[in-house]
């Protein structure tokens, strides 16, 4: 017997890391992981992908973890329209290949995404000021479309740094955040972890009072965002 998905408003949240390497496609993943096995009608979608060809590593990576096979949007590159072999930031492997991306087609894969989905989330590349092409950083487009944050942090030295510095420019530039997910790899030091929760939770709650905190542990294969998400899993 098929269950009948549960009802929620269509969204898109986006997905950025404080900067590369600090887990944002995995805790995308079990983002993803948890509304599908909500039953909520969720897909992922990547902004940028380098560092590969074909289906978007990143994607690949979501459909993983949410235990689900690849779509059709995923084969027609519409969850990633810009993929680039060289494992630069997307401005440069963008230029290297002599081709340019175009912002445009990006909101227009969202668009249609959200047309087949509830929830769609997007997942950047890197930190929120890395260039998308010559014009446009991630930062702008986040402010531009208007969309809800979820921002990944981690333990490792200099997150603390990274984070507040990605908190305060969000603040300054009216992005709403609506959570911050901090991902304990991949520091062994609990007095680090304990000492950066203390710190990013502080300001966290200063710049925006409303959003929520989550972490992840290593190892961690599901997460409870009841509490971001309402009531659509109870």
């Amino acid at each position: 017997m098929q269950h009948k998905k549960a009802q929620v408003d269509k969204k898109i949240y986006f997905i950025s890391g404080i900067d590369t390497d600090c887990g944002k496609t995995y805790i995308t993943g079990l983002i993803a992981k948890y509304l599908f096995d909500c039953n909520i009608n969720v897909t992922t979608q990547k902004l940028v992908q380098t560092g590969c060809t074909g289906i978007a590593l990143d994607i690949l990576e979501h459909r993983k973890i949410m235990g689900v096979e690849l779509s059709k949007e995923d084969h027609d590159k519409t969850s990633c329209c810009y993929v680039f072999e060289y494992p630069a930031s997307p401005h440069l492997a963008a230029k290297l290949e002599n081709r340019e991306i175009d912002i445009e087609k990006i909101r227009e894969s969202s668009q249609k995404l959200l047309n087949k989905y509830d929830i769609v989330l997007l997942e950047g590349a890197g930190g929120l000021h890395v260039p998308i092409n010559e014009d446009v950083e991630i930062i702008d487009y986040i402010e531009n479309q208007n969309i809800p944050l979820i921002l990944v942090s981690s333990s490792k030295l200099g997150s603390i740094n990274h984070t507040l510095l990605s908190l305060e420019v969000c603040m300054n530039r009216k992005i709403h955040v609506d959570a911050l997910i901090y991902n304990h790899f991949p520091n062994d030091s609990q007095q680090i972890i304990d000492d950066s929760k203390r710190i990013i939770k502080k300001k966290l709650t200063k710049y925006f009072k409303n959003a929520k905190f989550f972490e992840v542990r290593k190892n961690q294969t599901q997460i409870n965002l009841d509490t971001l998400f309402g009531r659509v899993c109870s």
